[in-house]
């Protein structure tokens, strides 16, 4: 048994499928999908789920079931959870839920070096992505519809009211931005920029 393996949502994921019974990968797979965790773990990559398992598996956190064969599918190995497993998915989901992580992701990234393009194409590329946040909107909706239709409890869908309510606070800062743009209250010169940027170098140079 090796140390326990970093937190992630996909390995958190595999251990909350595996508490509620065992199962094969591809079953993780399937479920994941079926109950629309997806749409916060990534699993588009089957490879990436493989090595979770081992991970988790060297850890003690699961543990091999049994292994079967039949005619129609290839040796299928049925994991599931161990004691270790069950009390680090606790702790795991007790630490996610309560402390705030920085994460890097990708847009943020981009809007700190707007500069770099001109006005015109930040308008452009914004504007669509407050079209793609319009139709995830507009899905999102449907599904929840269909969620309170079926009369499943709220806790089991509270993942996509989160991401529904980050998805339209998203959308209305992304319009506020692009009525600024188009208004010329978000405006900037090359040169405005240069001089500034010249000026904390040679005052940290100072300092």
């Amino acid at each position: 048994m090796t140390s326990a393996p970093r937190s992630s949502p996909l390995a958190l994921t595999v251990l909350s499928l595996l508490a509620y019974r065992p199962l094969h990968p591809y079953g993780i797979q399937r479920l994941i999908k079926q109950w629309g965790k997806d749409q916060v773990v990534n699993v588009s990559q089957r490879a990436s789920l493989y090595r979770t398992i081992e991970r988790l598996h060297s850890a003690g956190l699961i543990a091999v079931r049994e292994t079967g064969r039949d005619q129609l599918y290839p040796e299928r190995t049925v994991y599931e959870l161990t004691a270790a497993g069950r009390e680090t998915a606790h702790s795991w989901m007790l630490e996610m839920l309560g402390t705030p992580r920085q994460e890097y992701p990708e847009f943020p990234a981009a809007l700190s070096y707007l500069m770099l393009l001109e006005p015109e194409e930040i308008a452009e590329a914004l504007g669509r992505r407050a079209d793609a946040l319009e139709r995830s909107l507009a899905s999102a909706e449907a599904a929840r519809q269909a969620q309170q239709q079926s009369g499943l409890p709220r806790i089991v869908s509270l993942e996509d009211e989160y991401l529904h309510t980050m998805a339209a606070a998203e959308l209305r800062w992304v319009r506020s931005v692009l009525t600024d743009l188009r208004e010329g209250r978000l405006a900037w010169s090359p040169e405005e920029l240069l001089a500034r940027a010249a000026d904390m170098e040679a005052a940290e140079g100072t300092g």
